[in-house]
């Protein structure tokens, strides 16, 4: 860190082991991510006269080139807060959290989720109880009436706009699942 690790202890004493247990976090962190610049922790007894013991709030305060983060830890949402090392490890494995997606994000490597295939149905069969989807790219997909999800196969429509998942079957490839875009249906 540029600038040395800054815990102020709020409505209790100042501890050393308390304040052992953060340093010992903190150098976690910094060994974790190179590029903290501060790192700042507020630990606050709140205390409560219908409870037995105090609850702790922890808040965690990282700067990094071009943000600010900060984790804390309501003790009013976690009971397990009576204990003040709980708190302490909960608000820095999420601060710790908010740097491993920082880390993905800079590297490209965020979740990313697949758009299914979409296309527009082009054939349906009533009587044999099948239809043909073609793909954006061109390929035509066979479906059966029990692959249509959220809809009656026989209130669909050629030109229907759809999205299917595809899998291998007898014949080729064929969609598993679809759904038809942008009308309600009813299923019956």
């Amino acid at each position: 860190m540029k600038l040395p690790l800054q815990i102020v202890f709020r409505d209790l004493e100042r501890s050393e082991f308390i304040e052992a247990k953060v340093r010992e976090r903190a150098e976690k962190l910094e060994h974790f991510y190179k590029e903290i610049m501060s790192c700042r922790v507020v630990v606050e007894a709140h205390h409560k006269h219908q409870h037995k013991g105090n609850l702790y709030h922890v808040r965690v305060d990282v700067k990094v080139p071009d943000a600010e983060l900060v984790a804390s830890r309501d003790p009013a949402k976690h009971q397990a807060h009576e204990d003040v090392y709980v708190a302490i490890r909960d608000a820095f494995d999420a601060i710790k959290r908010q740097l491993e997606d920082r880390n993905r994000r800079r590297r490209g490597k965020l979740k990313v989720h697949e758009v299914p295939p979409h296309g527009c149905i082009i054939a349906l069969m009533p009587d044999k109880d099948y239809g043909m989807i073609e793909t954006i790219d061109g390929r035509h997909v066979y479906f059966h009436r029990n692959s249509v999800i959220d809809a009656d196969f026989t209130h669909l429509n050629v030109g229907d706009a759809v999205h299917f998942s595809e899998e291998m079957g007898e014949h080729g490839l064929q969609a598993s699942t679809v759904h038809v875009e942008g009308k309600h249906h009813v299923t019956g």
